[in-house]
């Protein structure tokens, strides 16, 4: 992430060390023990042999079909969780710290790591919000500031009556999020104020105008659904995650106005249909990871572009700090118009929509393959159903390439707890906290990323096969069909340890 390296950079520059490298921000890069090469070829037969093993041992609709989950809400404990007073409670905190980050980038010192806005935004929230919602749960739906705000004056102002909305177009999909996603990732790795403040006070400013513009016009949940980028991401994120909400009758689903329905009419991650529905028909769910990726009922093209958007973004970061796009970069400046700075911003947008066309473009191409392979479905409807398989690929990248920058740059958050507009407070003694740079190395890092995308695509194998198997009713279409697929994963593969590698991580030899 552009906006953590800027302020990975100024950190380390006032502590006074060597300057880190632009990718993972360390001073020396690790010596692997043996060829590159060899790494990503074995990376590469472990997705393979993932791929026979699954072939040989999933098989059956029913597997393609329900998964196994155990109710905690039997348990006191879990009740405390869902209980109105703990989600209130939480939603009152993520709005005081809304306000907080806000009033520190608009009144705080304008230093980025002496201010609270830059590291709450980028470490924190961004990275730190991600983790929690694919390892845990969809928090976010639940404390989401601007959706608890909305609702609370909704209540006060109008007895949360929502006759006066407009309905919301059904051909307009998910495209606002995915439009709404695409200028949040121009920011985070392109825009030159990402890390000021100032700047990101004022984003989230006009963010929320745009939120709160959405929610009443089509209404809260509705915008959600469909509009706000991150409830999206962070859903996406959860469908990965071992625990859901779910209401267990479903006539509540078709009175939901987010059109929160999953299998069988069923709501499933709606806080909304979960709050109105009675005890009995309450379920807090543990379930296997990734169980809720199965399901693609009720896709839109919109959202397989939010999916690809997502994978393209976090890897054309990644892609930024290697030596092929230092070329390109250098290539694309000479040829371009205008001053530097504007040159240098024209050349990193067009790399990102290039990333985002290329995943497109890449992404339909497999699909048409697999529609050809399977025999039974059309390009689309492939691409539609296969696009959840993505979001492990998603969620290993971001674990390869921002979980150091989280373990590093997140401990600024223990000072900046007791200093948060940089005035020189001590409010909670945390103030003289000094970040310990050498948590992990650049050693650290590349194990963590290797075990992260293997795993990573090793579970988009799976999924992808159980979709496989509901989606064609012949065995060996589902072989022909995942065989394309596997083309896919391999490729990416190779493809993410090599970009990853590079700013990390010195080869020997061929490699």
């Amino acid at each position: 992430m552009r906006a953590i390296r800027t302020t990975a950079w100024a950190f380390l520059a006032v502590l006074a060390v060597a300057p880190p490298a632009p990718a993972h921000g360390f001073g020396e890069r690790y010596d692997l023990p043996v060829p590159l090469s060899l790494w990503v070829a074995g990376a590469a037969i472990a997705v393979v042999l993932s791929f026979v093993v699954i072939g040989v041992f999933v098989r059956g609709s029913a597997t393609a079909g329900r998964y196994p989950r155990t109710n905690l809400l039997r348990w006191r404990a879990a009740r405390l969780l869902v209980h109105p007073g703990v989600w209130l409670a939480g939603q009152v905190v993520s709005i005081a710290l809304l306000v907080l980050i806000v009033a520190a980038g608009v009144l705080g010192t304008q230093s980025p790591t002496r201010n609270l806005a830059p590291t709450a935004i980028w470490v924190v929230w961004w990275v730190g919000f991600a983790y929690l919602s694919a390892l845990v749960g969809d928090v976010w739906r639940i404390v989401n500031p601007w959706s608890a705000l909305f609702a609370f004056l909704e209540r006060f102002v109008t007895g949360g009556s929502g006759d006066s909305r407009v309905a919301y177009p059904r051909p307009l999909g998910a495209w606002p999020a995915v439009v709404l996603f695409g200028a949040f990732a121009w920011i985070e790795l392109v825009f030159d104020g990402r890390a000021v403040p100032a700047q990101l006070a004022l984003i989230t400013i006009g963010y929320s105008v745009i939120t709160w513009a959405g929610m009443a016009i089509f209404g809260r949940s509705v915008w959600l659904c469909h509009g706000d980028p991150f409830a999206v991401a962070f859903g996406l994120l959860a469908r990965f995650a071992p625990t859901e909400l779910r209401v267990n009758n479903p006539r509540r689903c078709r009175q939901c106005e987010g059109e929160c329905g999953g299998e069988e009419g069923e709501c499933v991650n709606c806080a909304e249909c979960f709050i109105r529905a009675p005890e009995a028909e309450r379920e807090l769910n543990l379930r296997p990871f990734a169980a809720g990726l199965f399901s693609a009922e009720g896709v839109s093209p919109s959202m397989a572009v939010f999916v690809l958007l997502l994978l393209a973004s976090v890897t054309f970061d990644g892609f930024m700090a290697t030596p092929p796009w230092s070329t390109i970069e250098t290539t694309l400046y000479a040829a371009a118009p205008g001053t530097p700075d504007l040159k240098l911003t024209a050349v990193a947008t067009a790399g990102l929509v290039g990333f985002a066309v290329l995943f497109v473009v890449v992404y339909r191409a497999f699909a048409g393959c697999i529609a050809m392979a399977g025999g039974q479905h059309s390009p689309s409807r492939v691409g539609r159903a296969f696009i959840f398989s993505l979001v492990p690929i998603a969620l290993a990248y971001h674990l390869a390439h921002y979980f150091t920058y989280l373990l590093i740059q997140g401990q600024l958050a223990i000072p900046l707890v007791s200093d948060p507009f940089g005035f020189g407070w001590n409010l909670f003694g945390t103030a003289g906290f000094r970040p310990d740079i050498g948590l992990v190395d650049a050693r650290f890092t590349w194990y963590t990323a290797v075990a992260a995308i293997v795993a990573g695509h090793i579970v988009a194998v799976y999924v992808a096969h159980v979709i496989a198997l509901r989606e064609f009713a012949d065995y060996r279409a589902v072989v022909r069909s995942q065989l394309v697929m596997l083309v896919l994963m391999v490729g990416y593969t190779t493809a993410s340890l090599g970009i990853i590698a590079q700013p990390i991580v010195e080869s020997r030899g061929a490699g």
